[in-house]
């Protein structure tokens, strides 16, 4: 309980749901925080934060921020949550992405490096589009290949697949990293950052792979957060959802609770540190399932493919998570369909 502990990014949707765990767990927790306005419309404390958390509203990439946060505290923990995140968003602002993850990352280590403070452990919450399409597999000859991004002509024919291959699940042990996308590119890079720092200055770097995280506490108003939350207010107006592509598109949805539990077990787990570690349910659901799910719930109209599609989108992203239930001692423990019904339940109570 003496220990302490550092969030970037902490007054987020994971970080908020985490903050409770550290605060359990360490005997102090200070979040550094923008409050950026596409995710805090208010920008202000949010409520879901755990009462015990010290709140320190600053921006991770300006030097000045590291330099008052090494004042008050010498971390041994540090979870890096601090991101931006959208995946389309970011082929069109990636200034604003590499700005974020890249150098908020640099600004960190340089601070530390400055201070002459080695925090015992770092926490990454990485993301599955580090992997981009990732590896597929030939339905007649099993072959593994990597078809690579699908190109904008491709899908503009309505190819969503690849002629003949099938996606086999995500493995930080067997799938080789190939980002579609700026997001994905800046992530993998904090993880490269990371562990060369964490390697020359001997300390530890536990990188967990996030799926589609959704659950209770999500924005309700940015739309590059997750698909979840907005198909269920859709749903409540009454409205039909809108498909993209032929409505196969795979995803692993995992419930923040499972995220929550995950990221804190890794504050004190010694994990690998040549692999990153996937942190889904290891299930895929279809997008088209996920809104028939949500539209049969509210009695909505039946959802419709409507044959768009986004760039820089997977076709089909879902983990193996066989190693991190194994090595981190963790599990998932909510089912799509259980986790869909808490979050109806608390954005009905949000929105009455």
């Amino acid at each position: 309980m003496s220990k302490m502990c550092v969030v970037t990014g902490g007054a987020g949707f994971i970080g908020c749901a985490l903050s409770t765990k550290l605060a359990n767990r360490f005997g102090r927790v200070i979040v550094i925080d923008s409050l950026h306005p596409q995710i805090h419309a208010e920008r202000k404390r949010p409520t879901e934060l755990d009462p015990r958390v010290e709140l320190m509203v600053a921006d991770v990439t300006e030097a000045s921020t590291w330099a008052q946060a090494l004042e008050i505290t010498r971390p041994d923990v540090v979870v890096h949550l601090a991101a931006e995140t959208g995946t389309g968003q970011s082929l069109t602002e990636a200034s604003r992405h590499a700005t974020a993850n890249v150098l908020g990352t640099t600004r960190m280590l340089d601070a530390f490096a400055t201070a002459s403070h080695v925090p015992e452990r770092f926490v990454l919450a990485s993301s599955r589009a580090v992997y981009g399409e990732g590896a597929w597999q030939s339905r007649n000859l099993g072959e593994v290949t990597y078809p690579g991004q699908r190109s904008k002509q491709q899908l503009e024919r309505a190819e969503w697949d690849f002629p003949g291959l099938e996606p086999l699940p995500m493995d930080a042990e067997k799938t080789i990293p190939n980002p579609t996308s700026i997001y994905g590119a800046t992530k993998l890079t904090q993880e490269q950052i990371l562990r060369a720092w964490a390697l020359s200055f001997g300390t530890i770097v536990n990188v967990l792979r996030l799926q589609n995280v959704y659950g209770p506490g999500q924005s309700l108003t940015n739309s590059y957060t997750g698909i979840v939350s907005l198909f269920i207010r859709m749903a409540k107006e009454g409205k039909s959802i809108p498909i993209y592509e032929d409505g196969d598109i795979g995803r692993d949805f995992v419930f923040i609770d499972d995220v929550a539990s995950a990221l804190d077990k890794a504050t004190t787990t010694d994990l690998s540190q040549s692999l990153a570690y996937d942190v889904g349910t290891g299930s895929k659901t279809t997008v088209l399932d996920l809104a028939r799910i949500i539209a049969k719930r509210y009695g909505a109209p039946e959802p419709h493919v409507n044959g768009m599609f986004r760039n820089g989108d997977v076709r089909c992203a879902v983990a193996n998570i066989d190693r991190t239930v194994r090595e981190l001692e963790w599990q998932p423990l909510k089912t799509v369909g259980e986790g869909i019904g808490q979050l109806s339940g608390w954005i009905d109570s949000q929105l009455s």
